[in-house]
């Protein structure tokens, strides 16, 4: 039996398989793990991740106002202190989105980290693929409160804040994270090596 697992698990034909099951159970892991973590209250680095998180809050914030603004010209009212983007709906509501701490990319980075640097594949790829991954999460997080807003303006309601914010684009931020880890894969684990094409010689 060990050996049959063994087996499957070295066989080319399973290697997508295996991948996919390896994926699975490192995103999964990761989630239980960082709720114990904070649980703990990020022990033994709290105040670290204290001003990680600060900064990263305070980051999304001021890049969403950007964003809302010089792209896409929405007329917006912040208040910085509370990280508050608000705006007026077609129908002439008020609507906004308040960048709570836990908005913050902490999270989605960690779990980043947490796949690549367990996930197999060349380390001189890593290098730059690891930090690649994680400005494509921050401006993910960009995408996804400029997201929550426009949704609100166009279809104001009490339910579509909800809608967005937990169903749509919390989706959408694990998609872009699957979709890096299978260009990974296709493009870095698996890849395979270019073979010279035979020549006439080496035939004779």
């Amino acid at each position: 039996m060990k050996n049959s697992f063994k087996d499957y698990l070295k066989d080319p034909k399973n290697q997508s398989t295996v991948d996919v099951g390896l994926f699975i159970m490192l995103i999964l892991s990761f989630h239980v793990l960082f709720l114990g973590w904070k649980a703990l209250e990020y022990w033994p680095i709290k105040d670290a991740i204290d001003k990680l998180s600060l900064w990263s809050v305070n980051r999304v914030f001021n890049e969403s106002c950007w964003v809302l603004q010089h792209v896409f010209g929405i007329d917006i009212t912040t208040i910085t202190e509370s990280r508050l983007i608000a705006a007026l709906s077609k129908e002439g509501t008020f609507v906004k989105v308040i960048i709570a701490t836990e908005c913050a990319s902490l999270k989605q980075w960690c779990h980043w980290l947490f796949l690549m640097l367990i996930f197999p594949g060349p380390w001189k790829h890593k290098a730059w693929y690891i930090p690649a991954g994680l400005v494509i999460i921050e401006w993910t997080n960009v995408v996804r409160i400029c997201g929550i807003l426009l949704m609100q303006i166009q279809w104001p309601g009490p339910n579509t804040f909800h809608i967005a914010h937990d169903y749509i684009f919390k989706a959408f931020f694990y998609l872009v994270i699957f979709l890096m880890w299978v260009l990974w894969v296709e493009k870095f684990k698996n890849k395979k090596p270019i073979t010279p094409e035979k020549t006439i010689e080496d035939h004779e």
